[in-house]
């Protein structure tokens, strides 16, 4: 038990020694939690004995090489996080009241979805938002949503359903599937691939943690594609991904997004669609349920959507319903649709990827895929 000394009775805790225990409650190393905290290890160290002579409790267990929490600090770590966020959301509360679209708005987003639809977000907070500090953080679902739970984000960009209690949707669009094969595969070309035909084809696939391989597995067994049919798991990326399949080792699904950008000027590819009712995947915003923003996300959602219009996608109304019956025909930078060979520099980086898609012209809408052309060339990754 730590003494309390007594010019320190009936003193309050204050937020920057709730904010150092908190950090080594997580990190359990001081020189971890002083980096993670922007604070100095002797200050970090500092504000936690201070914080145990207010308290009249050892929260620590120090030794020359580890740090533990004792009994009580185990108990007090919780309530000093509980503390925490109430304050932080506190703060978020008062910045949104102040005015909405101001301040920092950290946003998640998923490697398949980052590149293709980055164009669109940033040139949205450019023109609408000036005020907004965008910042963008890029990584897998399971980071996103624990970071998004923690606090440390605001509002994701990724596949859904996500089924996840606390967590609140809003869709944006639909986007088909495409088949991705080398030059001279007989799918190649082809606008009208029944699902069975994913049964045995050669098909390679993200790693594990990523969110498309789960859904591409997922269309596999809806065409009755068996476990005992290998899937060969070789790549990080997409990027990756498509340069086996022009290599000859196999086909791959891409969203349509990803097309044009990472296939669109590789002529060792060719693109193949399916027959209606083509596989596709759900895109949405998410936050948290109740989150003090969320009248301002529903608006950026809404914007989201009205500036999707270039894009190969079917745009949902705020009840998840297509807002027309067309699909945005292929633009020369954004939609590759009507590829039998597609041309693309396979290795792109965000960047490149998101210069690429921002030039993207408006693309007129049209009712059904009209037959693969040869696109060679369709624009710049």
């Amino acid at each position: 038990m730590v003494a309390v000394n007594p010019a320190n009775r009936g003193k309050q805790p204050s937020l920057a020694q709730l904010r150092a225990f908190a950090a080594v409650a997580e990190h359990l190393h001081f020189r971890d939690a002083a980096a993670a905290i922007g604070m100095s290890q002797p200050a970090l160290s500092g504000a936690v004995s201070a914080l145990e002579e207010a308290l009249g409790v050892q929260l620590l267990e120090r030794t020359t090489r580890k740090v533990l929490l004792s009994p009580a600090g185990e108990r007090l770590a919780v309530r000093a996080r509980t503390v925490l966020d109430a304050v932080g959301e506190l703060l978020e509360e008062a910045e949104a009241v102040r005015a909405p679209f101001t301040g920092v708005l950290r946003l998640g987003v998923i490697p398949t979805v980052a590149p293709y639809l980055l164009p669109s977000v940033l040139r949205l907070v450019h023109e609408r938002y000036p005020e907004l500090d965008l910042q963008v953080h890029e990584g897998q679902t399971s980071s996103l949503l624990e970071g998004l739970s923690a606090g440390r984000l605001d509002l994701l960009l990724l596949a859904v359903p996500l089924g996840v209690p606390g967590v609140t949707e809003l869709p944006l669009f639909d986007e088909d599937f495409v088949l991705v094969t080398y030059g001279d595969h007989w799918l190649g070309g082809r606008a009208d691939i029944p699902r069975d035909a994913l049964r045995e084809l050669p098909l390679l696939l993200l790693d594990e943690g990523h969110c498309l391989r789960d859904q591409a597995l997922d269309i596999c067994r809806e065409a009755g594609r068996t476990d005992g049919v290998p899937v060969t798991t070789t790549a990080a990326g997409l990027s990756t991904l498509v340069q086996l399949v022009a290599g000859g080792l196999g086909v791959t699904l891409l969203p349509h997004t990803a097309v044009q950008v990472e296939a669109g000027r590789n002529p060792a590819l060719a693109t193949g669609y399916f027959a209606d009712p083509a596989p596709a995947r759900r895109v949405a915003l998410a936050m948290r349920t109740g989150a003090a923003r969320q009248g301002e996300f529903e608006q950026f959602a809404g914007a989201l959507r009205e500036g999707l219009g270039d894009l190969p996608v079917r745009v949902l109304r705020d009840g998840g319903l297509p807002s027309s019956g067309v699909l945005p025909a292929a633009s020369s930078a954004s939609a590759g649709a009507s590829a039998s060979s597609v041309s693309a520099e396979s290795s792109v980086s965000a960047v490149s990827a998101v210069s690429a898609v921002s030039a993207g012209a408006p693309a007129t809408p049209r009712t059904a895929p009209s037959p693969p052309e040869a696109v060679r060339g369709g624009g710049s990754a």
